[in-house]
């Protein structure tokens, strides 16, 4: 596996590439969300409570930064249609966890660093707010991707990689499988859709939004694919190790509530061998790009560097 640049910490390459796209994203989204002007306050209010907690930013920073490495430009149509389908994986993306800590879910009380939404606004208005999500989400991509096809295309990537063959099924999967001694082909898949659906998604948006090259598609679709391997060992892993207090949110939850994790499959040792083994597959998937891809490069890193 590559290494970074000796000059500098570690990930602090994709720390600011995620901050650059993180403050951009920010003030995108509240400007998304104020466009529903004659949406109930207080659904906006508990919409944006979410959406404005902070969080890596990483899927839309997957969807800018694969854009950009297939030739889009800020300032382009295909730019423009790359921070919609960011904007949108990013409110898919906090749905999903505003669902997650539901108490009929995984009733947690802290979400980066702060109570979850259910415990400020109320479990009906939680339900109802990431619901708003999810049709804001595709609205936004209707009303500011173009062209029309790239649109549809959009849409539809965005959608399977949501529903019951993606992240939903995913979360079925996770469920039904607490309790169970699941097999780690079962395991695998049941991440691939909870977890890696999303991050593979974020890397086809931002190359459909570039009208990029079959085999350059292709290339992302690999790297997203073997990223969010990593990045999902690396969440286990870091259920066991970190603090409540790094991670923002409870730790150690796993275990208790009889989930099938990496480490409880493969050990510590065998899962950290296993997410960097999944970093170098996601690098070598970038070979069809040059300097381009740098930033693609800085994050697959950051996966497995990241302490929360």
């Amino acid at each position: 596996m590559s290494t970074p640049n000796a000059s500098s910490p570690p990930g602090a390459q994709a720390n600011a590439l995620l901050k650059r796209h993180g403050l951009r994203l920010d003030t995108f989204l509240v400007e998304v969300i104020r466009r529903a002007a004659q949406a109930p306050p207080r659904l906006l209010e508990s919409m944006e409570y979410s959406l404005t907690a902070g969080g890596k930013r990483l899927r839309p920073a997957l969807v800018l930064e694969c854009a950009q490495a297939c030739g889009a430009t800020d300032d382009s149509p295909a730019g423009r249609s790359a921070l919609a389908a960011a904007g949108a994986i990013e409110l898919i993306h906090t749905f999903s966890l505003v669902h997650d800590d539901l108490p009929a879910m995984d009733d947690d009380d802290l979400r980066r660093g702060r109570p979850t939404n259910h415990k400020v606004y109320g479990e009906a208005m939680a339900i109802l707010a990431g619901d708003a999500m999810t049709t804001v989400a595709f609205e936004l991509i209707a009303a500011d991707a173009s062209p029309a096809d790239v649109a549809i295309r959009l849409v539809a990537e965005l959608a399977q990689a949501t529903g019951p063959e993606g992240m939903i099924g995913g979360q079925v999967l996770d469920m039904e499988g607490e309790g169970k001694n699941l097999a780690i082909d079962d395991l695998r898949r049941l991440h691939a859709m909870k977890t890696g659906a999303l991050l593979r998604s974020a890397c086809r948006l931002g190359a459909i939004a570039a009208g990029a090259p079959e085999h350059k598609l292709t290339a992302v679709t690999d790297y997203g694919r073997h990223l969010g391997l990593a990045f999902q060992i690396v969440d286990d892993l870091l259920d066991v190790t970190s603090t409540p207090e790094q991670m923002g949110k409870a730790t150690g939850k796993d275990a208790g509530r009889g989930k099938n994790t990496y480490p409880a499959l493969l050990g510590m040792d065998a899962s950290e061998r296993a997410a960097r083994d999944a970093v170098d597959a996601a690098l070598a998937a970038l070979a069809p790009f040059g300097p381009e891809a740098d930033g693609l490069r800085d994050l697959a890193r950051f996966v497995v560097e990241r302490q929360h």
